[in-house]
């Protein structure tokens, strides 16, 4: 069977488990050497009654299925549904929701919730340092539910103020015709967006922005030009419309897909909408999906992880 394209192929060849083993092993082991996660070693025996490999070296799990050492590490869920709730999150344009993947592969939504945010880690884009040049465009926004939409209680907790007091600040940087980069910042301070953008930018860049007084002094550094949106949204090259643009599919998957965002997890949702929309273009959803996949070794989210309980525990 071929590989899948759409949708209701990836659901008809993933319902087969061997085949998520084999697309899993292909990407995590291009040169066809699978190799224990444990001590590394090649010399692995695939024990197919189990669907597990077993190393010769004897130490501590030496017997490993394909999970080991991804995202899915430790999950009792099954492969075929991993596989599919991967492919729905990577290719919806607006995200999906927990509830909507609880109905669709069949597991709680607490597990569902916990099955997405370990996806997210796997769209993670760890920029390797680089910095974006040409053009770039920097923007902020806040991100933060509607007190009009919110009960009574819940809004007494989390509205104390005014304008973007409650909310949680994010600064974009999106260079034309390339990549976004979208950040939670504390604030919209000076010394912090500018300190994002010489960590994103690359010295010399033609650098376009509103009238925020927390970016004077860039043109020292940047070809700094300013678009005051009181007065004008376009001044010919200068505009930050790339971003508006990125910030409207982000608040449309928020707003529309997930609701409510704690702060906490707001980091993990940049992940999955920069990814989308990085890739929006040179890859079709076969090619994203490759993409998620090949990036789910190496990652690890535990559960109290992902809640702040192991943070909490090491306070205390």
């Amino acid at each position: 069977m071929t590989e899948p394209k759409s949708l209701q192929e990836a659901i008809v060849y993933f319902s087969n488990l061997d085949n998520c083993i084999d697309y899993l092993a292909i990407r995590r082991w291009p040169d066809g050497k699978v190799l224990c996660p444990s001590c590394g070693s090649a010399r692995v025996k695939y024990r197919a009654n189990r669907r597990t490999w077993t190393c010769s070296t004897h130490h501590a799990k030496r017997e490993f299925s394909i999970k080991v050492g991804t995202v899915m590490e430790d999950s009792p869920i099954p492969l075929d549904k991993w596989m599919t709730a991967a492919w729905l999150v990577t290719n919806c344009k607006n995200g999906i929701s927990s509830y909507e993947i609880a109905r669709d592969v069949k597991v709680t939504q607490k597990s569902a919730w916990f099955m997405l945010h370990r996806i997210r880690l796997a769209m993670q884009d760890d920029f390797f340092g680089s910095k974006l040049g040409g053009e770039v465009e920097v923007d902020e926004t806040f991100i933060g539910g509607k007190a009009r939409n919110m009960h009574i209680s819940e809004r007494k907790r989390r509205i104390t103020g005014t304008g973007g007091k409650d909310k949680t600040a994010v600064v974009g940087i999106l260079e034309r015709g390339g990549k976004v980069r979208a950040s939670v910042v504390p604030n919209r301070r000076r010394k912090v967006l500018q300190e994002e953008v010489r960590k994103h930018v690359t010295a010399g860049a033609a650098l376009y922005t509103d009238a925020l007084m927390s970016y004077d002094g860039l043109a020292g550094e940047y070809a700094h030009q300013v678009v005051d949106h009181a007065t004008q949204y376009v001044d010919g090259r200068v505009h930050t419309n790339g971003l508006e643009n990125f910030w409207s599919l982000l608040k449309r998957g928020i707003s529309g897909t997930y609701v409510s965002v704690e702060p906490f997890h707001l980091f993990r949702y940049l992940d999955e909408q920069m990814f989308r929309f990085n890739n929006r273009k040179d890859l079709d959803d076969k090619g994203r999906f490759d993409l998620t996949v090949s990036q789910l070794v190496g990652k690890r989210l535990t559960f109290a992880d992902l809640t702040g309980k192991a943070r909490c525990s090491t306070i205390h």
